[in-house]
């Protein structure tokens, strides 16, 4: 079947999206987490995200067993400052009433630690989702300019630019977002390819349940497979869709990553980045720059990132793909108490 597009820009970037999931591997542990960008009052109320993930073991005999799950429910009043101003979460955490009212951009995450210093110690689940809210809220203004002409626009109190020239390889001065932004006073529109379902019917525990995204709404999907071995090798998959207001879903990031990791010190031995679909010709520029983890121990590679990943050799969404390596320090000792193979088998 023939899916009709629409015009596609000419300067756009990588179009070769992941079109499955690959089957689970024995003895492996798998990591999926989901953040819904929703906006159930229309474009104008407030942002809804709504985030699920789970960690699943899959033992050597094939059979299932989910070690442990996560929710949160957070509302957003992105049209005014972008202000939280509702969240739940599962499992509860009083101590995140407290980031009520403020804004989840910049300083966010900086604020959930202080809130909740144990937070990642405690469930590193929980705090992946909630490591998402400011980019997740940031990449949801996509809806306000993919529809109709009319609506190409965002609120004027959310239509100042939150990247800044040269931040990132697709802000580079002289590539084609900050031309468009030079010429026209705004970014050019982003088009891209369909969206591949990432759910194997063959195999319905591969991904944890989500509900269908309705026009509008937005999806960031994560995947990370641990098979443990010598080395360890970490498969990483990131996506941002979304759902045109004709029901077509498109892909607007996506991002897959292997990773060779020595099992005993959880030491990066290798990083390779392959950019899948990206808005710009100037966006996979920056997956060089995923191979300077290399050398480095996954604990800390949050803070890591967030003090020496900028500029044009970086990308936001590739940044925040690389992120979540940091919970293999986690999970890898998980993974062997639930019966993993021996180191080397």
């Amino acid at each position: 079947m023939t899916i009709d597009l629409g015009p596609l820009h000419p300067r756009h970037g990588p179009h070769e999206p992941t079109s499955s999931t690959p089957a689970r591997t024995p003895g492996s542990l798998r990591r999926t987490a989901t953040t819904d960008m929703l906006r159930p009052e229309g474009l104008s109320g407030p942002l809804v995200l709504r985030g699920r993930a789970r960690d699943l073991h899959t033992a050597v005999d094939g059979s299932a067993r989910v070690l442990g799950e996560s929710s949160t429910y957070a509302v957003v009043d992105f049209v005014e400052g972008r202000r939280l101003r509702a969240v739940t979460t599962v499992p509860h955490r009083p101590a995140l009433s407290s980031l009520l009212g403020r804004s989840v951009s910049g300083g966010f995450r900086s604020a959930v630690l202080e809130a909740d210093p144990r937070l990642p110690e405690d469930h590193s689940l929980l705090n992946l989702l909630l490591d998402d809210f400011p980019v997740a809220t940031l990449v949801s203004g996509h809806a306000f300019v993919s529809g109709s002409p009319a609506q190409r626009r965002l609120p004027v109190t959310t239509g100042r630019m939150s990247h800044g020239r040269d931040q990132c390889a697709g802000f580079a001065d002289g590539g084609t977002v900050m031309n468009g932004v030079d010429r026209e006073g705004a970014a050019p529109l982003v088009t891209g390819p369909a969206a591949p379902a990432l759910l194997d019917p063959d195999d319905p525990l591969g991904w944890h349940a989500t509900d269908r995204l309705p026009p509008d709404g937005m999806r960031r999907s994560r995947r990370m497979d641990i098979r443990p071995g010598s080395p360890t090798v970490v498969d990483v998959l990131f996506r941002d869709s979304h759902v045109r207001p004709d029901g077509l879903e498109i892909i607007v990031h996506e991002y897959t990553v292997e990773v060779h990791i020595e099992p005993e010190t959880a030491t990066v031995l290798s990083c390779t980045a392959n950019p899948r679909v990206l808005p710009w010709v100037e966006c996979p520029a920056a997956v060089a720059s995923a191979t300077r983890l290399a050398g480095r121990p996954v604990a800390g590679v949050r803070r890591h990132i967030r003090a020496t990943f900028g500029g044009v050799s970086t990308c936001t969404h590739l940044n925040d793909t690389l992120r979540s390596l940091e919970d293999v320090a986690a999970l890898l000792p998980l993974l062997r108490s639930v019966g993993a193979p021996p180191t080397g088998s």
